[in-house]
């Protein structure tokens, strides 16, 4: 039996009410509700390794051997993100890492693939996320339907919770959705044909006929997890496929938003919260055709416990300022530089060589006196031993505030620059930025936990780092 040993989301904490979208542009409002905004500091990979995080909480890491990210928005066109990522959640090297792209249903895709590795025998464990963060240009209905999140899986062939019992894949060549390179903002062709000639020609067919193979009745379905471009249509399509309200799986579309290739992934989380064992579930991802899964949990399903999930990260939320706020994350509109002196060019060869440190955020314990440290010191700072140390990775460890500074004279597009020392569980203190703060809520000995964040880009040059944040 090959199927989803685990499951994690990523949603951020920030949301943006459609109706101050609309007020601003003095347009129509696209439906109630908001859409989920990702933080100045994030992108598709550090929202998809925040899903990997909620995914594989208490398991073994070293034990995954392929990492599969299927995302739209890759940081790089061309660098693999999944190499990068997989360094940063600490993986074995010799996993199997791959980037899925260019279209909206590479989440469902990703799955199929390491499904498929899986009972090739050629891979035992493979996580597989899907984060997306598409732009709209300002003003349209694009700008109200988008969200950000991110979903991720675990896949093996031991202790599954939920099998995966039979796929259905069909490719349509149709330009509805698309960006080229270059291009910043998505673009869209006239909604009728985009919808009459793709969405609803070639979805229900698909999972009519997946159905009719495997002599299951629409009824029987628990829940029905679809791809849809935005709520009505979504509804639309639940209607055409003869299910009932109860079947259908919420579309996350009036909280979250359209997350483009996580979309189908990340209801199917929220699905599994609430799936017990028998359960079919229906999975179909669209874009340039579709993919379509057919599911059953397992009385596994009940053992996975502690993940944050949809449920936790849609109760953790806080709303965006202003719309103004919103555009000057994007970097849609000029902002004056600080009157600081200009950054050094990054260094590669640096980043490379502190990669272990810095990446999965590695430190050291001393062997002989147990004190612990970061960056990580040849020699004890406590009793002075010499290459007496054993690695120690601190991204997963707890951590409380010590000491913190507020600047609002260092740039950055969301002031005051908190900066605080921390003590991490088991010992040892460090800097780091805080980000998703409020800057009045900051407290001496309050709890925070790591999160993967990008520092800043430099000639086309990606630069992540850890940041803290106050728990969710």
């Amino acid at each position: 039996m090959i199927g989803i040993t685990s499951y994690g989301a990523y949603v951020p904490l920030y949301r943006l009410p459609r109706s101050e979208i609309a007020r601003t542009w003095g347009v129509a409002q696209s439906g109630p509700g908001e859409r989920a905004v990702r933080n100045f500091d994030e992108d598709s990979l550090t929202m998809a390794l925040a899903a990997c995080l909620d995914c594989l909480g208490g398991l073994d890491r070293r034990k995954v051997d392929g990492f599969f990210l299927a995302t739209t928005t890759p940081p790089y066109a061309e660098k693999m993100s999944s190499t990068l990522g997989a360094f940063a959640l600490d993986l074995t090297p010799q996993a199997r890492t791959l980037d899925f792209s260019n279209s909206l249903r590479v989440g469902t895709g990703a799955l199929l693939c390491a499904a498929d590795a899986i009972k090739a025998g050629s891979l035992k464990q493979v996580l597989v996320a899907a984060a997306d963060c598409r732009m709209a240009q300002t003003g349209g209905e694009l700008e109200q339907t988008l969200g950000d999140g991110a979903a991720a899986f675990l896949l093996g062939d031991t202790e599954v919770a939920v099998s995966i019992q039979d796929s259905l894949s069909l490719s349509q060549e149709i330009t509805d959705v698309w960006r080229s390179y270059g291009d910043e903002f998505l673009r869209m062709w006239e909604d009728r044909f985009s919808l009459d000639e793709g969405y609803f020609h070639i979805l229900p067919e698909a999972i009519s006929t997946l159905l009719k193979r495997n002599h299951l009745a629409p009824e029987k379905l628990a829940r029905a997890v679809f791809y849809g471009p935005n709520e009505r249509r979504h509804q639309e399509m639940a209607r055409r496929l003869g299910l009932s309200q109860g079947q259908v799986q919420d579309a996350l579309l009036g909280s979250v938003g359209n997350t483009g290739a996580a979309l189908p992934l990340m209801m199917l989380v929220a699905a599994l919260e609430e799936a017990k064992p028998g359960d079919h579930i229906l999975l179909a991802g669209y874009g340039n055709g579709c993919d379509v899964l057919l599911l059953q949990a397992t009385e596994h399903i009940t053992k996975i416990k502690g993940k944050r999930g949809i449920k936790g990260h849609l109760a953790s939320k806080k709303p965006l300022p202003s719309y103004q706020k919103y555009l000057l994350w994007r970097g849609l509109v000029p902002v004056a530089p600080a009157a600081r002196p200009e950054r050094e060019p990054t260094s590669l060869t640096a980043v490379w060589r502190e990669g272990q440190q810095n990446l999965p955020l590695y430190g050291t314990r001393c062997r002989q006196c147990g004190s612990q440290q970061y960056p990580g010191q040849r020699v004890c700072v406590k009793c002075h031993s010499k290459d007496e140390y054993d690695p120690v990775r601190l991204s997963d460890k707890k951590a409380t505030i010590f000491s913190f500074t507020q600047d609002n004279l260092a740039a950055s597009v969301d002031p005051p620059v908190v900066v605080a020392w921390v003590e991490f569980e088991g010992g040892g203190r460090a800097p780091f930025e805080m980000t998703d703060r409020d800057p009045q809520e900051v407290k001496v000995g309050a709890p925070v936990e790591f999160t993967f964040r990008k520092l800043y880009s430099d000639r086309g040059v990606h630069n992540y780092y850890w940041k803290i944040r106050p728990g969710r």
